[in-house]
């Protein structure tokens, strides 16, 4: 069932790319529709699982003269990330309700992207794996394209080149690792079980591991995350943020750490170090911002620093904790990019601070000014919502393994309390009298789409946030499985 996640996404696109372009009302509803059938499939597959196992979907031969096999496969982990990308596939489109320039081709990209992000996290075959990963490339690249707004070839482009890069990156150790154990199978599972030589993974782990993490924005190769941000429109920027960073972690997480625990072993406290560098640059850069879309851009590359930092671990705390971070990033940063692109943007006209500070943004669009104050203080890591429990444990974790690194993480959060407070203030509560006379018009009201797009996104980090057990109980048995326990072993060696 849970591969329909990624048919009706594929089926949902072309759907919508053959519609009549005038349709706009039913192309919006078959997009939301698709969106809502792969929600509904994720929490299907999620009530059905059973923790610890590592569930076979579907295992076809596929090239079987090459050992490449179609294999969908889910634990927990994958899980967590399916049910963020069905739950940022929805509010994505609730919060662009308002396209109105090519809308068949925006939400059947969309839709296209969805699909492969769905592919990714579902795939245990390497070179399955690695044609989803490719399929989300180039929607991205058109949805910034096309519907983005500041420089947006640049970012497009800036972002495809990286993603390129990385791939190129990830494709030659996939192969090199196919080769070396016999060239039989590009099968997760079985080439986990390969002793891959030590001295072959010293230089496979790095390789297949920062090809992966460009794109969970890694330092220093996290530049195009925060260009793409502000380039793409609303959605993009949710869907960026909340799953396309999240594959690249997950990359990171599934392809090299568990193929290479040798390689982990060798590169692992570099790996941790750029880690807490992202984490308090991302931080710094954000506090001095002065578009408002940039702040939450840097603010993303500190929180996926945590993410990063907490797999170093190598803990079940401080795994869980990276795992259960990507969830609460994805919900959170998109909430904070739906008010900052769709809310305000698209009614100021300006993202810069100090014109929105005349503005009295608080007055004008009450429903946004709270909803980005919901998001700020979930960003901080308030105690009741999900990104506080999920940085306390990959602090936690962090502490056990690397104490210094766990301080340096600790003054990022710091920094972005700071930063984050500047934004709320400068953008919804500044007394400052200076207004925009191109803005003297009062501004729209908050539709109903963007509030029940803003409610799912608050409503979800609470509730994980109150009781994270609901995702902590399936992501930590994780950890226990054959396929994991080489990696927690290995790279503790």
């Amino acid at each position: 069932m849970l591969a329909w996640t990624v048919y009706s996404s594929f089926i949902g696109a072309a759907v919508v790319a053959l519609m009549p372009s005038k349709s706009i009302r039913a192309v919006r509803a078959t997009a939301l529709l698709t969106a809502t059938i792969g929600l509904l499939l994720a929490f299907a597959g999620i009530v059905q699982h059973t923790p610890g196992q590592l569930a076979t979907i579907t295992k076809l031969n596929w090239i079987p003269q090459l050992g490449i096999s179609f294999h969908f496969a889910a634990d927990g982990i994958s899980l967590t990330l399916v049910l963020l990308t069905g739950i940022a596939a929805v509010c994505g489109i609730l919060f662009s309700w308002n396209i109105e320039h090519r809308v068949k081709e925006f939400f059947a990209f969309y839709l296209a992207l969805i699909g492969g992000v769905y592919g990714v996290f579902i795939s245990f075959d390497l070179f399955l794996l690695f044609v989803f990963y490719e399929i989300a490339i180039v929607p991205k690249y058109f949805l910034i394209a096309i519907w983005g707004s500041t420089r947006r070839e640049y970012g497009a482009m800036k972002l495809a080149l990286y993603s390129f890069i990385g791939s190129a990156m990830v494709l030659v150790g996939i192969i090199s690792a196919y080769v070396v154990a016999g060239g039989k199978t590009f099968d997760l599972i079985e080439l986990a079980q390969f002793p891959f030589p030590e001295a072959f993974q010293f230089w496979a782990f790095p390789l297949v591991f920062i090809g992966f993490a460009i794109l969970a924005g890694l330092w220093p190769f996290h530049t195009w995350a925060p260009t793409g941000h502000v380039a793409a429109p609303t959605a993009a920027s949710m869907l960026l943020a909340g799953v396309v960073m999240k594959l690249g972690a997950y990359g990171a997480l599934r392809v090299a750490m568990t193929l290479f625990p040798l390689g982990l072993a060798a590169w692992r406290d570099v790996i941790a170090l750029l880690a807490v560098i992202g984490i308090v640059y991302g931080a710094t850069v954000a506090l001095v911002q002065r578009d408002f879309k940039f702040v939450i851009g840097y603010s993303s590359v500190s929180h996926m620093g945590f993410v990063l930092l907490g797999l170093m671990t190598l803990s079940q705390i401080g795994l869980s904790g990276a795992v259960l971070q990507m969830f609460s990033h994805g919900i959170i940063a998109g909430l904070l990019f739906g008010v900052v692109g769709r809310m305000v943007y698209e009614r100021a006209h300006t993202r810069e601070l100090a014109l929105l500070q005349g503005m009295n943004l608080s007055k004008a669009i009450p429903f946004a000014a709270v909803t980005f104050i919901i998001g700020g203080v979930a960003s901080m890591g308030l105690p009741g919502f999900s990104g506080f429990i999920a940085e306390l444990q990959v602090l936690i974790g962090a502490w056990q393994t690397f104490p210094g690194f766990a301080i340096l993480a600790g003054v990022g959060i710091l920094i972005g309390v700071a930063y984050t407070l500047r934004a709320i203030i400068k953008g919804f509560f500044s007394e400052n009298e200076i207004v925009s006379t191109a803005h003297s018009e009062p501004l729209a009201p908050i539709s109903m789409p963007e509030r029940l797009g803003a409610a799912i996104l608050i409503v979800t980090t609470l509730v994980v946030g109150i009781y994270p057990r609901l995702l902590l109980d399936i992501i930590s048995p994780s950890w226990n499985s054959e396929l994991m326990q080489h990696l927690v072993k290995g790279g503790a060696q």
